[in-house]
């Protein structure tokens, strides 16, 4: 078949099927980008909310780049990879001061910006500028392994993929292209028990005519995620408890939390909480009682915390830009990370009371 004919077959499909989002009613690249950042390791449902909420709060690119990390942080609290908040939130003060705030349609200047990877590139010049850029994500690749019955992603084969998706551009806009395979990846192209009646592409599928499009491509076999034990603390003083803010530079930077770290093998729990409070907060705290637990699971790892209600022995506790005392009350005004909410949620239902 011709290339020109699967174009044409795409977009028509595309044009009935696709689904009515939000992001897909503009073209300006400032919203096209923070939805592609946001839709990163993360489903569009899911995804949604928070798009309409941030360009409700941030209608243009320079409201991010005024406004203070802690805000946007805020409102991405849930989201997860706050990384990409911060790298977003940098790369608009980049645009803001060297471009005069219009984000740049070429491939260098844009890929230079904070947190801008290829897929990213591809997706925001080809949707909002027209620029013919495959938009290569794990959606897009299944559709394309199964396409042209490539079971291993090696370099070369990555390399025939994308130029096949760049042929599909003749003459066709390639933001839509680009939309049209992610689209069908998402709703029929799926990894197990894909939707090839449905289709628009299976009469050309060499997957599916060998019988078993789930073979391709071959599955990469993952390491099991290894497991931490964790200790923190809720100190208080009088009605108020102690939250420090994590390093931009860590995982979850930015956010607040408890005190408290690994627990090192065969150390006892309460041993390790000092030992953590010595040395983050360089005082030895005061355990009253354990407060609860919960188990948390991140994309590499996954976490028993154990949290223990704590009291200052004594006023030692240095006050820090970096560090709080809140009330229960406060904790709104915070972003926390998800495995700090699961004890707020617990505290909540039970008793904050020590």
């Amino acid at each position: 078949m011709q290339i020109n004919s699967v174009s044409n077959i795409l977009l028509r499909w595309y044009d009935n099927n696709k689904r009515d989002l939000p992001i897909r009613l503009t073209k300006d690249p400032y919203k096209i980008w923070i939805s592609e950042i946001m839709l990163q390791q993360t489903q569009m449902k899911t995804a949604i909310p928070y798009y309409i909420r941030w360009i409700d709060k941030f209608p243009t690119l320079e409201s991010v780049a005024k406004s203070k990390s802690d805000r946007i942080l805020k409102l991405w609290e849930g989201l997860g990879y706050y990384r990409r908040c911060l790298n977003f939130h940098k790369a608009s003060k980049i645009v803001i001061d060297k471009y005069d705030g219009r984000i740049p349609s070429d491939y260098e200047s844009f890929k230079a910006l904070p947190g801008v990877g290829e897929y990213t590139v591809g997706a925001v010049l080809s949707i909002a500028f027209g620029v013919a850029l495959p938009a290569i994500d794990g959606n897009v690749n299944r559709v394309m392994s199964r396409f042209n019955g490539i079971k291993n992603l090696t370099k070369r084969n990555k390399d025939i993929l994308y130029n096949c998706i760049v042929s599909l551009f003749n003459k066709s806009d390639p933001g839509d292209i680009n939309q049209a395979l992610m689209e069908i990846g998402a709703l029929l192209c799926v990894p197990k028990n894909p939707l090839c009646n449905k289709c628009p592409l299976s009469n050309n599928c060499k997957a599916f005519k060998n019988g078993n499009p789930e073979l391709y491509p071959t599955k990469i076999k993952r390491l099991p995620k290894p497991h931490f034990t964790v200790v923190t603390a809720i100190i208080w003083r009088k009605e108020k408890f102690y939250i420090q803010k994590r390093s931009q530079k860590k995982m979850l930077g930015g956010l607040w939390e408890f005190p408290g770290g690994k627990v090192e093998k065969g150390e006892n729990l309460k041993n390790a909480l000092i030992r953590e409070i010595e040395e983050e907060c360089h005082f030895t705290p005061d355990i009253i009682k354990k407060a609860t637990s919960i188990v948390h699971a991140y994309s590499h790892f996954s976490i028993t915390m154990h949290c223990y209600h704590c009291r200052e022995k004594e006023k030692k506790i240095l006050d820090q830009s970096s560090s709080n005392w809140i009330t229960v009350n406060e904790i709104s005004k915070y972003s926390f990370p998800k495995a700090n909410h699961k004890i707020f949620n617990f505290m909540n239902k039970n008793d904050w009371n020590i």
